[in-house]
């Protein structure tokens, strides 16, 4: 895997360069401490995977992120900042990056977070070698993935926790399979589209179910804590039966044995239907 590194700062450079090349993730084949150089270098060099930090002088990193992704949508971009508001973490992401890293850089989550990347990464390569295999030269007819779909669905992730989950990324693989073969709601099971996309379908099915899991769990906490909160009003119903993320508040408030359930099929069909939505900006 190779990566490139952008921070204005050397140091951090140093430290993300160490950090990879000691965990054996990858070669680090450049880097640049300055935004406009970092584009026309990535676009050359083509990495797999690009650390960026957001607070770039002249240009910030979500505009590196859109700019490079404008030319070479294929790189994958790992946004690093000190910066957490809401909204500009927003903007990272509907720029295209995979995750968020918050500064000060912690070695473990550095690690943890390049290598989900990486699985995205190889689940996107079986994914494309198993298509290939199945329809052969029909492949560059069928439609491409609506990119702002994709994400829209990884800015609600964001918002239910569940971004850095491997069951996430799962879900995220199979919208993209979807998205890509034309298959509406109500017209699949979510087993067939496993066995085609994993060597092992069941685990891929309990990771998926886990992390829609804990969307709910988050969701519900979400409520307790503050029952106006828009992501609550806007997601517990419309990704999950409001009736289960009540029973997951109940539970969680000690007042019932047993949480709320979960619907694998009715969440990817929903986050589905919520990615539509063209206005992220509440």
């Amino acid at each position: 895997m190779r990566f490139y590194l952008v921070d204005d700062d050397i140091m951090v450079i140093r430290i993300l360069e160490n950090i990879i090349e000691e965990a054996g993730l990858g070669d680090v084949i450049g880097h640049s401490t300055e935004s406009d150089s970092a584009i026309q270098d990535i676009i050359m060099k083509k990495p797999d995977i690009v650390l960026v930090d957001m607070l770039m002088p002249v240009k910030d990193g979500t505009r590196v992120v859109a700019d490079v992704k404008a030319q070479a949508e294929d790189i994958n971009f790992i946004m690093i900042s000190q910066v957490s508001t809401k909204n500009m973490i927003s903007k990272a992401y509907t720029a295209g990056i995979e995750f968020y890293i918050n500064k000060p850089i912690n070695k473990i989550e550095v690690v943890s977070v390049i290598k989900r990347v990486k699985e995205k990464l190889t689940l996107e390569k079986n994914f494309k070698i198993i298509e290939s295999m199945v329809s052969g030269s029909a492949v560059e007819t069928k439609p491409k993935v609506k990119d702002s779909q994709m994400r829209n669905i990884r800015m609600v992730f964001s918002k239910l926790g569940i971004m850095g989950e491997k069951g996430g990324e799962d879900i995220l693989i199979i919208c993209k399979y979807m998205l890509d073969n034309g298959i509406t709601n109500f017209d699949f099971k979510v087993k067939d589209i496993c066995d085609k996309l994993s060597d092992n379908p069941k685990a891929m099915e309990q990771r998926v179910r886990r992390a829609i899991n804990k969307g709910l769990i988050n969701i519900a906490s979400v409520g307790i804590e503050d029952y106006m909160n828009e992501n609550f009003i806007r997601y517990s119903n419309s990704l999950y039966d409001f009736e289960n993320v009540k029973a997951e508040m109940d539970y969680i408030r000690g007042k019932r044995d047993s949480g709320g359930k979960i619907s694998v099929k009715r969440f990817i069909e929903n986050i589905l239907l919520v990615s539509e939505v063209s206005d992220w900006s509440y």
